[in-house]
């Protein structure tokens, strides 16, 4: 495997078929991708959207957030997915590992994520990438 983690820059149309192709992997309620939707994300000045390659194909995307807030600059990542065809090969650890070393090059005091406990290789992943479980809850409010 020759695996690369790239930024996204453009939203061309390989990147949108690979986003078609691994959203429905990631969540069953998401809604379709168009071209402009996308480009909304990759251009908000937060966001840092990671793809991996593996070769010239995409096997794998992490959302990278940044935010000031009063009490310092905070890092978030979203929606990371590794397509279920290169699951297993390291795909989410190097994701994980560029997104660590970009929110620590930015100067983010922390990096958090979430996800579910039923997800258990993705939690033994961001266990060895040294993230800390912490004592938390976690409410949403639904808005749609």
């Amino acid at each position: 495997m020759s695996l690369s983690i790239e930024v996204v820059t453009d939203v061309t149309d390989e990147v949108l078929s690979a986003f078609s192709r691994l959203l429905p992997q990631l969540s069953s309620t998401a809604k379709p991708l168009d071209h402009a939707a996308l480009a909304r994300t990759v251009s908000c000045e937060t966001n840092t959207v990671l793809v991996a390659r593996d070769g010239s194909e995409i096997v794998g995307s992490l959302t990278l957030v940044m935010f000031p807030l009063p009490t310092g600059l905070r890092a978030w990542v979203e929606d990371v997915v590794v397509d279920h065809s290169a699951r297993g090969r390291g795909v989410g650890a190097a994701l994980t590992a560029e997104a660590v070393r970009l929110a620590r090059s930015g100067g983010a005091r922390t990096l958090d994520l979430t996800t579910r406990p039923s997800r258990e290789a993705a939690n033994r992943l961001y266990v060895r990438e040294g993230f800390q479980l912490r004592e938390s809850q976690v409410y949403r409010h639904p808005l749609t």
